[in-house]
Order: structure tokens, then sequence, then C-alpha cells
């Protein structure tokens, strides 16, 4: 390995100019290629010799790199985006530069600090007590995973006798509610939420209650709410789930991986009322509030029952168990960690939470103009008007193979990137827009296709 030689400072240089580069210009859409198309152009990349640092970085800018869909093209509108501010993008480079650890105060206080303040910012937004703390972990899956593995470590201390622990959430809750209860062998009961696509506490008490009857010996032990659901972007009726959840001693946790950064918009902020009855929420700067993959912030309204159930012990990390310190890797499923909120932080910090809050509210008026000009093209038909930033249509006569083969030639002809959904078993386009970059003209050039 060399050392800062005038070779790898020259390959600083080089990576530093592609990265201001990256960041100063349109960024392109790119596509993917097949692996034996990718084969083809760069080869067996690892040696025994090496190719080199300035062979390997022109291999990447002119190879692999376009090979990528670029997530923060104001014309990718597909899944849920991710459009990090310039101030993230590079001071997400100093923290790779820095050798940070974020795991434990000892070696990263400093790092741990800035987390913990934008995750206060947070949790002021949500409304959860000053008590309230928690952790930077990789995406939402972990992010969710991690809090119902704390809700099950706290219900099995006061509960004996239960031989199949089961967490409740809507049928529209996303995938990695699922996933998680598959990790943790454990069921889910699915509750039906009302006709507009949101759970209602009534009907989650109803359904615990019939379950719980019939099923004596089982346990419902979370009841999972969704602030924003990744398809339609609808909000699940927080104050009534929350209650429906406490009223029977059940842990309430919010997934607003998506949704939740509109708590920072004064003028969606109250369709988050009850969120601050959360045991436990997530939500991920890295959708919505314009930081770089990967950071999803899990909140508990109690951190000590998270500490409690994820404290790895061993003789090596003794050291670290200080009550006085507050130690990142006891608050999640990991243990060594980067310290993945700084880029946020940073942003956050340089920008102002008022600057902040113009950018979500841009995105949410760019939505509702992109379901104006829908309702006025005579192909497209409007699936329900965005609650959020989401935006989800049809188009008059399409089979799903049709749906596909648009999108395909959207990406191939580099106008944008929208993949095809369903909502109610029937094939949906929707536009995701978190981007404050994406503009009404971008809108225009992808729907002058259809």
């Amino acid at each position: 390995m060399h050392e800062f030689n005038a070779e790898v400072e020259a390959l600083a240089q080089e990576v530093l100019e592609y990265s201001l580069i990256r960041l100063k210009t349109d960024p392109p859409l790119d596509g993917p290629k097949t692996p034996e198309e990718l084969y083809a152009l760069a080869g067996n990349t690892i040696t025994p010799e090496g190719l080199g640092g300035p062979a390997a970085m022109e291999l990447f800018k002119e190879v692999l790199a376009k090979a990528c869909i670029s997530t923060d093209h104001p014309r990718y509108l597909a899944f849920i985006p991710s459009a990090p501010s310039e101030y993230a993008n590079l001071f997400d480079l100093v923290v790779g530069a820095s050798a940070l650890y974020g795991g434990s105060w000892l070696e990263g206080a400093g790092a741990v600090f800035a987390e913990n303040q934008a995750l206060r910012w947070i949790s002021d937004l949500a409304g959860l007590p000053q008590s309230a703390g928690g952790v930077f972990v990789q995406g939402g899956t972990i992010g969710n995973l991690s809090a119902l593995v704390a809700a099950r470590s706290h219900f099995r201390e006061q509960r004996s006798g239960v031989t199949k622990w089961v967490v409740a959430a809507s049928a529209e809750a996303h995938s990695s509610i699922k996933s998680a209860a598959s990790v943790m062998d454990i069921d889910v009961l699915l509750i039906e939420p009302d006709e507009h696509g949101s759970l209602q506490g009534s009907k989650c008490g109803e359904v615990i209650d019939q379950y719980h009857a019939a099923n004596p010996t089982h346990q419902v032990f979370a009841l999972v709410a969704t602030a924003g659901t990744t398809n339609l972007g609808i909000i699940d009726h927080l104050s009534s789930v929350g209650d429906a959840a406490h009223d029977r001693g059940i842990w309430f946790h919010v997934d607003g991986a998506y949704g939740l950064a509109g708590l920072c918009a004064p003028q969606v902020r109250p369709l988050f009322v009850g969120v601050e009855k959360a045991d436990s929420l997530i939500v991920d700067p890295h959708k919505w509030l314009f930081a770089p993959f990967d950071a999803c912030a899990l909140i508990y309204r109690n951190p000590e029952i998270g500490k409690k159930a994820h404290t790895q012990h061993a003789a090596y990390l003794d050291t670290l168990e200080d009550d006085g310190e507050w130690n990142p890797s006891d608050y999640a499923i990991h243990l060594t960690r980067r310290a993945r909120g700084l880029p946020f932080w940073f942003s956050l910090a340089a920008h102002g939470t008022n600057e902040y809050a113009d950018a979500v509210e841009a995105t949410m008026e760019m939505a509702r103009t992109a379901a104006t000009m829908i309702r006025n093209h005579p192909n497209l038909e409007l699936v329900a008007e965005p609650q959020l930033s989401v935006v989800a249509f049809t188009r008059i006569g399409w089979n799903a193979a049709q749906y596909q083969q648009w999108s395909d030639k959207l990406l191939e002809d580099q106008i944008g990137f929208v993949t095809p959904s369903a909502h109610h078993g029937q094939p949906i386009l929707r536009f995701a827009i978190v981007n404050p970059w994406t503009k009404e003209s971008d809108l225009e050039a992808i729907l002058n296709t259809l």
C-alpha cells in the first residue's frame, strides 16, 4: 500500500476534480448494462499486479459510473430517489477521508455529539420528550427491525407463557415490516386500511382484540403505523392508531422512512398529529432530507429500552460500558458503524432548518403542479390527490406490459426514470418528487411521451 506520495496526491486531485464536476454540472441519467456488456468494457479488474490508481479511476469514470442510474437526476422519479445537497455530498468526502468511527463515544465523541444534535432536531419536530434519542442506521429496513427487536425484548420481560409474538401493521405497510417479522420468526397481523388507504385506530383495536380472544397464548407486542407510504404517500391516522396501541399496552412504532421528513414543512405538519405518541420512529434523511446514502434516523422515546436490547457484551467491549457516555452501537442491530449521520448534520447545520423547510415545501408544490398537469392530460387519470410528494396516475387503456415497455424506452432515450407500480391490483405510474431541482419542464418532458 502507498503512503501519501506524489502518485497518491495526483490521484487525490483527480478524485476531487471528478467530484466537483459531478456537483457543478447536471448529473447524467445513465443506465444499467448487462454483466456481459460490462465485462467486455471492463474485463477482470482484480489482478495480481493491480491496475494502478489512475487506470482504476478512469475505468470507474468511463465505464462503471455510466452503468449506474443517477438517483439525484431531476427526472429520476422512480422508487423514492435521493437528492443530497452539495454540502452533504462534500462532507461525505470528509467523513470517508477522516477514518471516523461512529460506534462509541470514546472513539468518536465529536461525531456522535453532532449526530445526536441532528437526531434531536427530528425528535423535537415529532414532539418527543427531551429524553428521546437513538442512532443513524443503514436504512429503513434496519431501523424498523431494530425498533421491533427492542419492543419484543421489552415485552418478553413483562409476559410469560407467550407461544407466538406478533406485530400488527397495515396491509399497506412497507415490505420491510414483513422482512423484519421473517428475521425475528414472528407473525404479522395485517389490518385493512380505510377506503383512502389510511390505517385507523378503531379498526386496529377491533382486529387486535379479536386476534387475542382467538389466540390467548399469542401476543401482539407492537403496532406499526406508516407516515407516508412509499407507493402513494398516504399517512395513517397516527393519533388514533397510537391510542389503540397504548390502550392495550402495545408498543407504537411509526415507519416514516419517506414521509416523516414532511414534519419540517409547516403546511403539512398537522397531517402527522399523533407521531408524538410513538415509542419509536424512523425517518430516512437519504430520501427527503437531502442526505447521501445511507442514513436512517432511528429514535426511541425511551432509549434505555433500545440499549438494553442491543448492547453487545464482550471482554474487549467492557471499557466502553460507561453510563455517562452515548455509544451509538448500543441502539440498533450493528456494532461497527460509520458516522453516517454526519453529512446530514453538516448540511442541516450549514443551511439551517428554514432552508430545509423551504426545500421540502418546494417539492410538494411541484407534486401539486404534476397533479394538475396529469388532470389536464387527455390520456392520463390521477389515482389520488397527493398528500405529500408522491403523484400516482394511470395511462388510459394500457396494460402492465405497455407500462414496462414505456418505462424501458424512457430510460433508453435518457428522458427520465419512472417505473411502473400497482394499486389495488392495477398497474399505475408514479412520480416520487423529492429533488428540489425537479422543474415543471422535467415533468413536461416525461408526460409528453404519454
